[in-house]
């Protein structure tokens, strides 16, 4: 999932939530240095990632279509793919709207205040180049966006340009449209268990 899922997966935890995008900074397996909190949600990043990378039916979905269509970058696109429901869909997954929960996470992780822990004599503050993006997603509305298919393509583009590699992300969208009532039923059946796993109980 990309950021909307990973935020949605978080459970409304403002700390949480930050901390778990703040996951793809974070390299290496060690991260003990980190303050617990954002250790938290970091570890809660990865279960997310290794629950989608390892789902039965996306991983059938990516080997019978995807990789076909869009070779290298399948799992990527199946990210962006997620967003654009579950932002689409969102009335049937929160009780917020869309835009209330934005406002409210974007309100608290771009407080200063915020983004600083004090822990056992040692301080942690978010690199600017978080804040940047966080301040970024704010400015251009990117997680509200993503609602249409205008959104999806924005950010398979962006991706597209940013991918060391040579790759055809940018044909993503065209490739959602070819398989959407497909996409969509990944999507139902993959939420469906990642509600229980991560928001239905506690692990």
């Amino acid at each position: 999932m990309n950021f909307l899922g990973h935020l949605y997966l978080s459970g409304n935890h403002h700390d949480i939530m930050m901390a778990n995008l703040y996951g793809d900074f974070v390299k290496g397996t060690d991260y003990t240095y980190l303050p617990k909190i954002v250790q938290e949600g970091v570890t809660l990043h990865r279960k997310i990632d290794d629950f989608i990378d390892k789902n039965p039916l996306i991983l059938q979905f990516l080997n019978d279509t995807l990789y076909k269509e869009l070779p290298k970058v399948a799992p990527i696109a199946i990210d962006l793919y997620m967003d654009h429901l579950l932002a689409k869909n969102w009335k049937q997954f929160h009780t917020q709207s869309l835009n209330n929960f934005t406002k409210s996470f974007f309100k608290y992780a771009l407080n200063p205040l915020n983004q600083v822990f004090d822990e056992e004599g040692s301080t942690f503050t978010y690199p600017n180049e978080f804040i940047l993006l966080l301040q970024l997603m704010d400015e251009k509305s990117w997680l509200l966006r993503y609602k249409k298919l205008e959104g999806l393509n924005m950010a398979a583009t962006g991706l597209s340009k940013r991918i060391s590699f040579e790759n055809n992300l940018h044909t993503a969208t065209l490739v959602y449209k070819k398989h959407e009532i497909k996409i969509k039923y990944v999507f139902y059946k993959f939420m469906e268990e990642a509600k229980v796993k991560f928001l239905d109980k506690k692990n």
